[in-house]
């Protein structure tokens, strides 16, 4: 069987595997970019914390993706548990590190003429600075994005949803009629929705940017 064949009688799993990948990694990055803007905002004053914030968040993304599902596997057990976890975390580093950079960047003239209008250092965050900082956090979840669209496939390895499935059951495989056509659906599958995500938010960048900002 060829590989168009095969995606043809497979083709409704396929599209099962790839809306699972999607969501999973989609909900993992909503989660990532609060907290990930949250700690973003908690230590962009001070030099120490950003440094602390932004090591912490690199540590874990040295752990190899296996060792830490393998480590989450007997604390909260297989599926989408795991996989959400180590996702999540996975997706931290970007984004902390582009709200660091983008918070500093606020010309502090504007800051000061908020605060002279009366604004309090809530209002200035919301009004003022997360807007103007919003373009590199964006950078971030780009990056994050990226990056767990391959490491979600390795949450097969804890049965967790996907696309990674169809890969390690090829590998698993190798040598019978449909390996190879596993892992290339699989693979190709990943890229493609990664492809879509960034185009999703390059539309989300021209919609939520002024033309100013953009320039």
């Amino acid at each position: 069987m060829n590989f168009w064949e095969y995606l043809g009688n497979r083709h409704q799993q396929l599209l099962i595997d790839a809306c699972q990948h999607a969501g999973a990694v989609f909900q993992c990055m909503v989660v990532a970019t609060v907290l990930g803007v949250l700690i973003g905002v908690v230590t962009y004053r001070s030099e120490w914390a950003g440094n602390l914030a932004t090591l912490a968040t690199s540590t874990i993304l040295t752990v190899p993706s296996l060792a830490m599902i393998g480590l989450l596997v007997p604390i909260v057990g297989l599926g989408v548990a795991p996989t959400v976890i180590a996702l999540t975390l996975y997706g931290l580093l970007p984004i902390v590190r582009h709200a660091i950079v983008g918070l500093r960047g606020v010309d502090p003239t504007l800051v000061d003429a908020a605060t002279g209008l009366g604004m309090s250092r809530l209002k200035r965050l919301a009004r003022v600075e997360l807007p103007l900082a919003w373009p590199p956090i964006l950078t971030g979840i780009r990056v994050s994005t990226q990056m767990l669209m391959g490491i979600a496939a390795i949450a097969a390895y804890a049965s967790g949803p996907g696309l990674g499935s169809l890969i390690f059951r090829g590998i698993a495989s190798l040598g019978s009629e449909n390996a190879l056509n596993q892992v290339l659906a699989g693979t190709l599958g990943i890229i493609v929705l990664a492809l879509l995500f960034d185009a999703a938010y390059v539309l989300i960048g021209r919609l939520t940017m002024s033309r100013g900002i953009r320039v």
